[in-house]
């Protein structure tokens, strides 16, 4: 199977040559990879600009500064990427962050995924960060969410779902993930594999404090459950920074709920992620009370049977 691969960079300077490094080494590489450098103040075009001379399926393209930043621009970036691709012959198509590496025979290890089971949609793996987080561990999304830092699409699932939609609070790539599995597609991150996240999911251009606030407000945005809110908030309670993480989650999503603003989902799209989120929180309760260790990464309920129409 042939694939593409997009990457909206803005300000990637100490990060980005290790995902090109990443990509070099890859064992299959694409047929085009298209780094989309955003509008970038630091020196990300010049590190790209010579990889882009010498290989032949590297592209630089550059865009221009703009002034209202936020989390729509990501896709915005993309879509000026996908455009560059569009005469191309390919099967799978591909979000690349430019903070990632990971192993040489990683991408041809997804690919193979896709050509092992027709009905996969999206495709990825678990990440690890610097400070020791493991979305395998500490994050309850399971096995069913593909992290955006690395997510691999069918084409046709892709294009089946409306590509990614922008959303300036962020979650596009949940978005688009949730939306391919309530059309049916499977979507899987598979353990076997890791890519390494150099920096903390959210905080590009924020405190930590701040960036758990703005998931606290993504949260409500997305439709996500009250119910499993308080599970989320008491959960992150207890990790670093204790207590005061969990109340900066909290806010946000209370600060949401009082801003009363239109939600960027579906009403379907958000029954579906509330009705995933309660069958997440029946297995965790049913394994508490039955006194055996909670594997969050294995929590993902069955999914539903295909609605494609």
């Amino acid at each position: 199977m042939k694939y593409v691969l997009i990457t909206p960079a803005r300000n990637e300077e100490a990060f980005i040559e290790k995902t090109l490094a990443s990509m070099v080494a890859q064992t299959v590489p694409p047929e085009r990879w298209v780094i989309v450098d955003d509008g970038s103040v630091d020196n990300t075009a010049e590190i790209v600009a010579p990889f882009a001379k010498q290989i032949s399926w590297i592209e630089l393209l550059r865009r221009e500064q703009r002034l209202d930043r936020n989390f729509a621009c990501k896709v915005y970036a993309f879509r000026a990427g996908l455009e560059r691709v569009q005469a191309i012959d390919f099967d799978v198509i591909g979000n690349l962050d430019a903070d990632v590496s990971f192993d040489a025979d990683y991408l041809e290890f997804l690919i193979r995924k896709f050509e092992e089971d027709c009905k996969l949609g999206v495709a990825g793996t678990p990440f690890m960060e610097y400070n020791g987080y493991d979305s395998t561990r500490d994050s309850f999304e399971g096995e069913n969410h593909v992290p955006g830092g690395c997510q691999l699409f069918r084409r046709r699932c892709f294009e089946e779902i409306g590509g990614y939609m922008p959303n300036h609070i962020g979650g596009i790539d949940w978005m688009a993930v949730t939306t391919a599995r309530m059309r049916g597609w499977r979507t899987r991150s598979f353990p076997e594999k890791r890519f390494r996240h150099y920096r903390s999911l959210g905080t590009a251009e924020r405190s930590v404090l701040g960036s758990l606030f703005l998931y606290g407000e993504k949260d409500y945005y997305l439709g996500g459950s009250p119910v499993w809110q308080v599970f989320r908030v008491a959960y992150r309670m207890a990790k670093r920074p204790l207590i005061i993480g969990g109340l900066a989650l909290f806010s946000g999503y209370c600060w949401a709920a009082l801003r009363r603003r239109q939600k960027p989902v579906s009403r379907e799209l958000m029954r579906f992620h509330r009705r995933e989120q309660m069958k997440k929180l029946r297995l965790i309760i049913g394994a508490f009370l039955r006194g055996r260790k909670v594997d969050s990464f294995c929590l993902a309920p069955e999914q539903e049977k295909p609605s494609l129409s």
